[in-house]
């Protein structure tokens, strides 16, 4: 039996920052591929408008996804609260973004700052953890009061010390408590932290709104080490029916290359990792 599932390809494999002009560019490409949906990654709403936007995903066709992008400036476990405020209220645009585009939640890392990586005492790190969590409470009223949700994604532990598994995930939106919490999956931050990805994906459960797949190595899915095998049965178990997005990242952009640390090509093109890895995705779906 196949997978009812839909598929998605990230803006961040072709361009960086997405904007207005890059839906126009974009979006005719990835709806000819056949994908169902683009998840528009959001690194500065102030390059996008939402109507024009969503024109060219009515227009071709297309759901949307909405995915932050969370740097030093948007750290809800800073020392300073005014970093909390400036990242609070960058929540809030993407929220009403996704009411602009009727997707149904923000995606990302948003309890703390991508590459916030370090060894710190015990009472440091719950520290963060508590002001991780009062300030997603309050990122869930935002979206609640939209009747959005937002999605907490795991990183690797080279790119956050606070949230690396889906375990750790479903801890932090139990200690949130709040219904607009829920998770999501990125295939590359499994690959590397959890020990059992059937095990990881059944612990997200019912919580689990989005995944994000690309190969071991960020590249084509079908091209690498992935168990997609167990994503698979991870997948079935839970009766997930959302999308499965291919997520990578382009080179053109020095500042996002240096970000994820990206200092090659992992395809021969970008059009072309996308177009195989939706081949790939299909064909696994349907088996």
């Amino acid at each position: 039996m196949s997978l009812d599932v839909s598929f998605g390809a990230s803006t961040w494999l072709w361009t960086s920052p997405f904007s207005t002009a890059s839906a126009e560019e974009l979006f005719p490409k990835i709806a000819a591929m056949g994908f169902d949906a683009v998840e528009i990654a959001v690194e500065d709403p102030s390059l996008i408008d939402g109507r024009a936007v969503a024109s060219a995903l009515s227009k071709h066709g297309l759901k949307a996804i909405v995915c932050g992008a969370f740097g030093p400036d948007r750290d809800l476990t800073h020392d300073d609260p005014t970093v909390h405020r400036a990242c609070l209220d960058y929540i809030r645009d993407c929220l009403d973004l996704c009411v602009d585009l009727n997707a149904g939640f923000v995606g990302g890392p948003m309890y703390s700052a991508v590459g916030k990586a370090r060894m710190v005492p015990p009472e440091q790190r719950r520290r963060e953890w508590e002001l991780a969590v009062i300030n997603l409470r309050i990122a869930c009223d935002l979206a609640a009061e939209r009747g959005k949700l937002i999605g907490i994604e795991p990183l690797n532990r080279f790119e956050s010390d606070l949230v690396n598994t889906s375990s750790d995930a479903v801890r932090m939106i139990n200690d949130i408590g709040h219904p607009a919490a829920r998770i999501v999956l990125d295939g590359f931050h499994m690959n590397i932290e959890e020990r059992n990805i059937f095990d990881a994906i059944t612990a997200a459960g019912d919580k689990l709104i989005h995944l994000q797949v690309s190969e071991n190595y960020r590249g084509t899915p079908g091209t690498g080490q992935t168990r997609w095998d167990e994503y698979r049965r991870g997948l079935e178990a839970i009766n997930y029916n959302g999308c499965v997005s291919i997520e990578s990242f382009t080179t053109d952009n020095q500042s996002l290359a240096g970000a994820v640390c990206f200092w090659r090509p992992m395809a021969e093109s970008q059009d072309a990792f996308a177009s195989d890895g939706l081949a790939y995705l299909r064909q696994w779906a349907a088996e």
